[in-house]
Formats: structure tokens, C-alpha cells, sequence
């Protein structure tokens, strides 16, 4: 589809996205199920949630009964059992990671504190789910479906117990302050433990009844830490604890419970084995927090998401009706547009607008990623068992297919016709092979999704709530924005704070196998770019060859005191790599999205008159947000690669790449033009003069020449982002919205 870019007559943004758009956009069109499944969370969060924020139920800390009358609303809405299998009550067939994400988005879209009461239903459940034998799946997965007419039994509710009190608490996961130790243990009978947990921040501990708790071994017959399964009326102290006083998401119970319980070894996740009198679980703590925390990070990175995105409607209607009653008549652009006749108030929405497109489409993207991993894993897990393989011998066999995996990204690279296709299926049929370079992806992307869309989100809300003027930061603020703002500050820190996002990005961003798909990558921008200009590709690309570079540089770099820069505890260098790949990644799959939609978009009926708007608006979006990523990427870059080496002084040493006018003068004659040269990249000593009044002579290029070439290019790569996001704005001020919103306020 042709669309114009540069000038006046391109397609005009007739309305806000729907669903028919959303649905290409992020890949679930041909997905009924997950259709329907958005319809019954929106009504949810827009009708028993929305009535109760309005209602004010969020000035509690209390876990009360209108907050609980949510629960029953998610299990009718389905919501609940979206995260279950078929065989234990579920509705949705294979991996779920995409539903979930969905779910949360819809929920946190009008409160984000109804999402985690949701999602910490699912992370209580997640380590029997993905972890537990299959007599704990079966048993405690079936009990949490909501019961069916006519049956009669008690739905459980989950709660996952990590955190530990003050000092402990965010310390790092392998530090517990649970304890587990044998209470009783009778010859030829299953032994019963003492389990002990303090938790802290413990999501759905107003009335759970099942809690997967953390612990560690405080007994010689018990060998290292693990999760447990505990029930409310196992015998000993079932104590839920205090409220925990938080300023956000009080649509969540959140307590500090003390667990003091008595349970059989069989509530030991993933079960255990005897060896020489000594209980050894099958799966440690880490092992079982590894598999859940791989997944969830998604989802709340998406709740960020939603409430940039909601955003847009209630600052639109703010801005366009700031002066209505006051002067100006019906049909002056006072009346009309108010607030959206500057171009500031204007570009600054764009900004948002740009970022919440962005990060829901890494978010999603991930999600997306990880239900084609999540089978893939559990083929690995066979192969793995089948070969009777363990521990390191594990690793070592992963790290063997790596070769063949570079080899086969490398041939499905190559355009149809010039590669070797037997070689290429023969490649692909290598069991781990598909496992490897998924996972490869999985490992950056969910701790980028994270990072970035809560950590830059939450700076982005806070200009959607300025964007209201004092209105933002009322109780009824259009949209609840001023709830919002302060509900994604927590959303940087749940499932391990921005740190420990970088820290693992910091490691599996080296992966070769990432790293042959990201160059794959820039030959794809490329190409986007060529096919579609205007989009921001052709910048991004740029951006990511001066990323890649600046990696490949650091990694063999030294800092003027001949220390090595990429290195663990180098975080200095690191995290904002890390941080400058994030930007990146989040860009790309905005502009895979845009792509997605014209080429999909006109397939569908309903889009035939605002799909050229669509297209049109969001291509100027995704220029906007790739020349702001290439700007933030080129920056850190550029520090990175310049700021640890040490300034020239007007010494010997220093002066030693300086000229003298005189000397100029005399090269003149046999180097026609070296006298403009060296003053432009050069530092020249006038006569009567000891040096330029500066602190030292310019620094020298000598080795970079590479990197500053990609530096000058991707400033001029810049050309146009600003006459894009002009056009985004004028698009602001012209599509059509509703009168009100959907929800109360």
C-alpha cells in the first residue's frame, strides 16, 4: 500500500486503534479464542473494576469486600481459568503466555493493581505448574478452576511466598530466611517437615489459602533450598499478617503473612529423592524460580503499556477542551482544539503515544516468543531425560549445538534460490537446534521487555499526567492517571528491580546466537528501509550497526588504567549497554508491527476506509521512535567508547598530533589543503601563542575511525524524524474520539 510520508497529502489518522487493528498488529487475529478472551477482561476491567477505582476503593489498604467481589468476577469473566490446561478445567489449548499478556494488558488498561490480584493468582500457581510432579499439576491445577454448577468443593487461591522481611528483603533470591527442617520421620513412612516463612510483600495474602513458598534447608537430612507447597489448614500458624501500607495498586491484597506449618515431604515441588538419608529435592529454589520468572516478567512489562496507551484519549479530550467555557464560540479553534493549538502540548503526546506503541510490541513480541518456546523446552527436557543427562552435562550439550545453529540462521538468511536448502532442513531437524536459538532470543527479550517498559514508561507517565496540568494529579482525573503514574513505579521493581533486568541482559546479550540473529536483523532494517522509507529503519539501522560495534569494541577495551571494560562487575559498562539495546529492540518490533498491518490490514473489510490512516499515522510514529532510540543508542555509545579513555594535556605527549601555523604553512605548498584539514580535526599553535585556551589538544581517533564514521552517519540518518513527528501531531488534532470514555471516572 502506497503511502505518502513527506509531504501534505498523506492519509489522514481517522480514528484510535481498535481491535481489528490490534489484532494484526500483535499476531492474534486468527486466534478466536483470545478475541473473546480480550472482550470478557475488557468488560471486566471496565465495568466491576472501573466502578470500584471510581468508588474510591483504592484509599484502603484493607483487602475488603468490594475488593473481593473481583474474584468471582474473574473466574465468570474466564479470566482465571485462562491460565489452566484443558485437562484441569482450562479453555485455551497449548501455551498461554500470550492470553495472559493479554489479560493483564486489558486490566491494567484501567487499573493495574486488578491485573497483579489476577496474575498473582497464576504466579502462586506457576511453580506446580511448570516445576511440580504430575500428582501435584493434577491436584492443585483442577482446585483452582472455579467450580462448575452443581459441584461442591472449595476453589483455591494461590499466593507465591519469595520475599522475606526487612533486612532480607530484595536481597537476591538465593538468600532465605524460610527454613525447613524434619519434624517427624518414621521408618517406612513419608516424613513430615517444619516449614517456617516470614514473608514480605506477599500479593493475594488477604485469602489465600495455598501459598508456594521459598525456604532453605535448616537441617543436615535436608539437603539445600526449595519451594513447598502449604495449605491453609495444615496444622500450626496461619497467620496472613499485616496489610502492607503501599501507595499503589490497593486493588491487590498484599501482606507480610507468618507461615509456621507442619506439611509431608510430598509438598516438596517437583518431588524429591532419599540419598543416604538425606532428602534431595528434585528441583533447588533457583531452579524452580528460573523456569517462572522467565515467563511473568512479560506480562508486567505489558501493564505499562496500557496505561501509556490509555492515556491518549483523556489527554486528547483534556487538551481540546482546556478553554470550553471560557472565550472562544463553537467552531474557533480555541473552542475546538484548545490546548492542541500548541505544538508543544502536541509533540509531547506524540512522545507517548510513540512509546506505548513501541513497548507493546516488544512485549507482545516476547510473549509471543515464549509459547513457541514453551514446548520446545519441555522436547528438550525429554531429549535431556531420554539421553539421562544432568547438571552441567546439560549445559555442555546445548553449548554443542551452537555451531549448527549459527550455520542454519545463517543459511535461512540467504534469499530462496542461494542457499542450500537439503542442508538447511537437514539442520533444522537437529533436536535442541530450534530450542537453542528460541531460547537464545527469549533470554534477551523478556529482561528487555521489563526493563524498558517500566523503567522508560514510568518517566512517560509522568508526562502523560503533566500533560492533564493540575488535573492530572487529582483523584478523578479522565482515565485515572495520576493512579497510574504511581502504580508503574512499582511495576519497575516486581520480579526483580531494573539492576537485576541488566545484569541478565549484561550476559545473554552476548550470546553468539543472539548476536547472529541481531546482525540478521540490521540486514532486515536495511531492506525495510529500502522497501519502505519514512518508517525509521533506515535509522535504526545505523543504530544497531553502531551498537553491535560498540560491543564488539568494549569487549576487547581497556580503561586508561589498562582495566578491562566489559566485564560482570563492570556495571558502569554494562547495564548501559544494556539499556542502549532496549531502546533498539523495542523500536524494531514497532516498525515489524507497522509491516505487520499493511500487508495484513487489507485483508480485513473492516479496515477498508482507515487503514491508509493507520498505516500513514503509525509509520510516522515508528520514524519518531527510532530516531529517539538511535538517539539515546548513539549517545551511551558514545560515552561508552570515549568516556574511559583519559584526555590529552598540553604536554609532550599530547602535543605531539599538534601543528604550528608556521609548520601549516610550509606543508602548504606541497599538501595543497592540509592547512583547512588540520585546523578542522587538529589543534593549531599560532604564532606568540603556547596552545589553544582549552583544556588539552583534541583527542585523537586513532582505531575508531569506524565508529565515528557510523556516529556522523547516524546524525544524518536523523533527516526528517522531526518533519515526521510534525505530521503525528497534526494528525492529534484531527482524529475523531468519543465523547466520553468507556469507563466511569
Amino acid at each position: 500500500m502506497p503511502v505518502a510520508t513527506n509531504n501534505e497529502s498523506a492519509p489522514a489518522l481517522q480514528t484510535l486503534p481498535g481491535d481489528d487493528v490490534r489484532q494484526i498488529m500483535w499476531r492474534f487475529a486468527d486466534r478466536y479464542d483470545l478475541a473473546m478472551l480480550v472482550q470478557s477482561s475488557r468488560t471486566v476491567a471496565r465495568g466491576p473494576v472501573a466502578r470500584l477505582v471510581s468508588q474510591g476503593a483504592r484509599n484502603s489498604h484493607e483487602w475488603t469486600p468490594a475488593k473481593a467481589s473481583l474474584l468471582p468476577a474473574f473466574d465468570d469473566s474466564g479470566i482465571t481459568a485462562a491460565f489452566l490446561d484443558p485437562e484441569h478445567g482450562g479453555f485455551i489449548e497449548g501455551p498461554k503466555n500470550l492470553a495472559l499478556a493479554l489479560i493483564a494488558f486489558e486490566l491494567a488498561w484501567v487499573d493495574a493493581g486488578a491485573a497483579t490480584c489476577s496474575l498473582a493468582g497464576n504466579l502462586g500457581l506457576a511453580p506446580i505448574h511448570e516445576r511440580g510432579t504430575p500428582e501435584q499439576r493434577d491436584h492443585y491445577m483442577t482446585l483452582a478452576a472455579p467450580p462448575k454448577p452443581g459441584e461442591n468443593r472449595k476453589q483455591i487461591r494461590a499466593a507465591f511466598a519469595l520475599t522475606e522481611p526487612i533486612p532480607y528483603v530484595g536481597v537476591e533470591t538465593g538468600i532465605l530466611a524460610g527454613k525447613v527442617r524434619v519434624a517427624e520421620w518414621k521408618e517406612g513412612q513419608e516424613p513430615i517437615l517444619q516449614v517456617e516463612k516470614r514473608g514480605r510483600f506477599i500479593t493475594n495474602m488477604g485469602f489465600a489459602n495455598v501459598v508456594t513458598a521459598s525456604v532453605d534447608s535448616d537441617d543436615p537430612r535436608i539437603k539445600g533450598a526449595c519451594m513447598i507447597i502449604l495449605e491453609e489448614g495444615d496444622p500450626g500458624t496461619w497467620d496472613r499478617g499485616i496489610p502492607t501500607k503501599k501507595l499503589v495498586h490497593q486493588l491487590s491484597s498484599t501482606r507480610d503473612p507468618v507461615l509456621n506449618v507442619r506439611v509431608p515431604a510430598n509438598r516438596i515441588i517437583g518431588g524429591y529423592s532419599i540419598k543416604d538419608g538425606i532428602i534431595v529435592p528434585r528441583y533447588s529454589n533457583s531452579d524452580v524460580i528460573e523456569a517462572v520468572f522467565s515467563h511473568t516478567r512479560v506480562t508486567v512489562g505489558l501493564m505499562t503499556s496500557a496505561k501509556l496507551l490509555s492515556a491518549i484519549e483523556p489527554v486528547i479530550m483534556y487538551q481540546r477542551r482546556r478553554f470550553r467555557g471560557g472565550q472562544g464560540a463553537p467552531g474557533t479553534p480555541r473552542y475546538e482544539l484548545g490546548l492542541q493549538q500548541k505544538e508543544d502540548a502536541l509533540h509531547r503526546l506524540v512522545d507517548i503515544w510513540a512509546t506505548g506503541e513501541a513497548s507493546a510490541s516488544l512485549g507482545f513480541e516476547a510473549a509471543r516468543i515464549f509459547d513457541t518456546l514453551d514446548p520446545l523446552e519441555k522436547e528438550k527436557d525429554q531429549y535431556m531425560a531420554a539421553k539421562k543427562l544432568s547438571g552441567r552435562a546439560i549445559v555442555k550439550a546445548l553449548a554443542a549445538v551452537h555451531t549448527d545453529a549459527i550455520e542454519c540462521l545463517a543459511l535461512a538468511a540467504r534469499p530462496e534460490g542461494h542457499r542450500d536448502e537439503e542442508r538447511l532442513a537437514a539442520l533444522r531437524q537437529k533436536p535442541l537446534l530450534q530450542f537453542v536459538i528460541t531460547d537464545s532470543l527469549a533470554n534477551v527479550l523478556c529482561p528487555a521487555c521489563k526493563l524498558w517498559n517500566t523503567g522508560h514508561g514510568a518517566n512517560m507517565m509522568r508526562e502523560a499526567v503533566s500533560l492533564m496540568g493540575g488535573y492530572g494529579v487529582t483523584e478523578d482525573c479522565p482515565g485515572f492517571l495520576g493512579q497510574k503514574w504511581m502504580d508503574a513505579q512499582l511495576e519497575a521493581t516486581y520480579e526483580g528491580p531494573e539492576a537485576v533486568q541488566r545484569l541478565q541482559m549484561s550476559i545473554t546479550m552476548t550470546n553468539p546466537l543472539f548476536l547472529a540473529q541481531f546482525s540478521h536483523w540490521i540486514e532486515d532494517m536495511a531492506r525495510i528501509a529500502s522497501e519502505r522509507p519514512g518508517t525509521g529503519a533506515c535509522t535504526l539501522t545505523t543504530a544497531m550497526k553502531l551498537w553491535i560495534w560498540t560491543l564488539n569494541h568494549l569487549q576487547t577495551a581497556t580503561d586508561a588504567n589498562g582495566d578491562k571494560l566489559y566485564h560482570k562487575n563492570r556495571q558502569s559498562v554494562t547495564f548501559p549497554l544494556a539499556d542502549a539495546l532496549c531502546w533498539l529492540l523495542a523500536a524494531r518490533q514497532f516498525i515489524l508491527d507497522l509491516m505487520e498491518l499493511e500487508q495484513k490490514g487489507a485483508g480485513n473489510p473492516a479496515l477498508a476506509d482507515g487503514l491508509p490512516g493507520f498505516v500513514s499515522f503509525f509509520t510516522d510514529l515508528a520514524d519518531v521512535q527510532s530516531a529517539r532510540a538511535a538517539g539515546e543508542a548513539g549517545r551511551i555509545c558514545a560515552e561508552l567508547v570515549h568516556g574511559y579513555n583519559r584526555h590529552p594535556k598540553w604536554d609532550q605527549a599530547g602535543c605531539q598530533s599538534c601543528y604550528s601555523a608556521e609548520e601549516l604553512t610550509s606543508l602548504e605548498g606541497i599538501i595543497p589543503g592540509i592547512d583547512s584539514s588540520a585546523r578542522a580535526y587538529t589543534d593549531v599553535t599560532e604564532a606568540n601563542e603556547a596552545h589553544p585556551c582549552k583544556s588539552g589538544p583534541c583527542v585523537s581517533f586513532a582505531g575508531l575511525e569506524t565508529f565515528i564514521r557510523l556516529r556522523v552517519k547516524l546524525d544524518g540518518c536523523l533527516t526528517g524524524s522531526r518533519l515526521a513527528k510534525d505530521r503525528a501531531a497534526e494528525s492529534l488534532t484531527k482524529v475523531m474520539i468519543p465523547e466520553a470514555l468507556d469507563y466511569p471516572v
